[in-house]
């Protein structure tokens, strides 16, 4: 049986970064806990912990993409991230359209699961992640890479 590498997903946002980590084998994704955004350096730091302690080969971060599909501020900012983490922790970064994600977070919790306000936003963005990931395993079990 062929394993594959981990992949960590990021869902970057501006007061809490979402974590999901993909099984050995590439089939599932599941959710970590979120990590308090206080500054990039702090997040790359705690990052690469992550990344080691779970074997991790690739960081997949969603990109956040305007209506008519091009990337705006946000997306930039969230390239110039990845860049930073790719250098840093000495692993490949990929991106994925995570458009509408944490909103379909949200409705998650909130129609499936009556999850209470409050708790919502410390599930959302690790939720976000793992829908982030899990769209992108779905992709590469279709085009079988």
């Amino acid at each position: 049986m062929m394993t594959r590498d981990r992949i960590l997903a990021l869902d970057l946002g501006e007061k809490r970064v979402g974590l999901a980590l993909s099984d050995p084998l590439g089939f599932t994704a599941q959710p970590l806990p979120y990590l308090p955004f206080s500054g990039l350096d702090r997040l790359i730091h705690d990052l690469d912990g992550v990344i080691r302690e779970k074997s991790v080969s690739a960081v997949l971060i969603g990109l956040a993409k305007n209506p008519d599909g091009s990337e705006g501020p946000r997306a930039a900012e969230s390239r110039k991230a990845g860049e930073k983490i790719e250098k840093a922790c000495r692993v490949p970064v990929r991106y994925i359209d995570e458009t509408f994600t944490s909103r379909d977070a949200e409705e998650f919790l909130i129609r499936e699961l009556d999850v209470p306000r409050k708790k919502r936003r410390e599930i959302r963005d690790s939720l976000s992640a793992c829908l982030i990931l899990r769209s992108y395993i779905e992709a590469h079990e279709r085009s079988g890479t």
